[in-house]
């Protein structure tokens, strides 16, 4: 149960839009050596007549997944594994068609902020010329990545319902076909030389949003600009989006000036596979956005969610009289005015931490508070005193167990109804789990949807266990 994750990539072979070598991957690795890739300071001919490190190879074989790089000598922390110069990175910056999107930027802006690099890509995947053809070669189709935005509805549904990825699929889905007819066809329209909406499609459009979803880098803001800018636009990184993902990864990207470069972060073993990270993921969104879920128990960055209107129920349902559920109401409107709550928000709970403990803290006790409490909290604006009890200001996993009773009742019964919105109990998907030969037999979907259900019913029953 503790293996790799399994990312889904395409299987090799000659895309239609590739009109050079058969393999794809010795097509790729001959464009990385004339963009200026470099694999390491030292390279050699490899198998596949690319250029390669003596210390790495980029393989089908040994990787857990598509391809895959592996250490074919141990390999020290800080090696520079490969340098990516950014003229290699494939951007709205860097696509044959900048200036375009250049000159059109105030009418391409979204609430992504991704339609830009998805024009790029909408005209550099079907170009037949396009410079980037050997690095798309590495993909024949991009709904192998098998999004949960790809499954039938009633599949997501059925296999996902509690986890909370089929609402992000619904408002995915949603963004992407507003994208589509308000931005992205308006701006072909306008450019008919270089679109066509009969071949630039709205399902290649889906399907490249889950190729920019899978394998796409954004580069990390600097501090002093974090609170007054967005995220920085997505770019797609050849040879680093190759790299797979676990949480305890061994190497992890650089950004330079310059270049972006590959650095291990942990001694790697010969034969080893490299793992980059996508960050602190939880197997719900890496299903949501890359396609798979890490097995339990490798995924220590996993987590449950109870939303904040489960907690509003479940106080709601604890009311024995009127006056006590307007006083429930009462107190929830308070809290979505401090903006601790709100109607789509949901509190996170990790596998040592509650992630979102000052909000979390503060729902509990403000909807426990009787009503002569509750008025005189309003009447200080939500502020206390600073001599009160520490260990009320804050809600860690070591301090549950010193939460006031009605707080402990208010946060099981929560839990409870949260696990409740699954379609299955925790039992018997440990059994399917321990089952070797059963789990096999489950389609490749039952698997990863199995592995985020469990993960977060572990972490909720761990949670019941604390606070009962």
């Amino acid at each position: 149960m503790a293996s790799a994750p399994k990312r889904p990539k395409v299987a090799a072979g000659s895309s239609a839009r590739e009109k050079g070598s058969t393999d794809p991957l010795s097509g790729f690795l001959e464009w990385c050596r004339r963009a200026g890739v470099e694999l390491s300071p030292k390279v050699r001919r490899g198998r596949a007549g690319g250029e390669l490190s003596p210390k790495v190879r980029l393989s089908r074989e040994g990787a857990v997944a598509g391809y895959g790089m592996l250490a074919t000598e141990e390999l020290a922390v800080g090696e520079v594994l490969f340098t990516v110069p950014r003229a290699a990175l494939l951007s709205q910056h860097t696509s044959s068609i900048q200036a375009l999107l250049r000159d059109a930027q105030e009418s391409l802006q979204s609430e992504s902020g991704w339609v830009p690099l998805l024009l790029a890509l909408l005209h550099e995947y079907t170009a037949s010329n396009s410079h980037w053809q050997p690095y798309f070669s590495l993909w024949q189709d991009f709904r192998s990545l098998d999004h949960p935005m790809f499954w039938p509805e009633e599949e997501r549904v059925r296999l996902l319902q509690g986890t909370g990825i089929p609402d992000a699929v619904d408002k995915d889905l949603a963004n992407i076909h507003l994208e589509y007819s308000s931005i992205i066809l308006p701006f072909m329209e306008s450019h008919p030389k270089i679109f066509d909406p009969k071949l630039h499609t709205l399902e290649l459009y889906k399907e490249l949003v889950a190729f920019v979803m899978a394998y796409s880098f954004q580069e990390p803001l600097e501090e002093d600009d974090e609170d007054e800018k967005g995220p920085n636009p997505p770019m797609m990184v050849p040879v680093a989006d190759i790299l797979n993902h676990v949480a305890k990864h061994n190497a992890n990207l650089e950004y330079a000036p310059q270049c972006l470069r590959m650095v291990t972060t942990q001694p790697i073993s010969k034969g080893q596979e490299i793992f980059n990270t996508y960050g602190q993921m939880a197997n719900w969104q890496l299903l949501h956005m890359y396609g798979f879920a890490e097995p339990y128990p490798g995924n220590t960055n996993d987590t449950a969610d109870i939303q904040m209107v489960t907690v509003h129920k479940a106080a709601l349902q604890r009311a024995k009289s009127e006056a006590q559920q307007q006083l429930v109401s009462e107190q929830w409107d308070f809290l979505c005015q401090l903006e601790m709550v709100g109607e789509e928000g949901a509190f996170v709970l990790g596998w040592d931490e509650v992630l979102t403990e000052e909000e979390l803290s503060m729902t509990l006790k403000v909807l426990c508070m009787s009503e002569e409490e509750f008025k005189e909290y309003k009447e200080q604006g939500g502020w206390e005193d600073d001599s009160e009890e520490e260990e009320n200001s804050t809600l860690s996993y070591e301090a549950l167990s010193r939460l006031k009773p009605p707080c402990k009742m208010l946060l099981y019964d929560s839990v409870l109804l949260t696990l409740e919105s699954y379609r299955s109990d925790l039992k018997a998907e440990q059994d399917l789990l321990n089952n070797k030969e059963a789990y096999e037999k489950l389609s490749r979907r039952e698997q990863q949807a199995l592995q985020v259900r469990y993960g977060q019913k572990r972490i909720l029953h761990q949670l019941l266990e604390l606070v009962c």
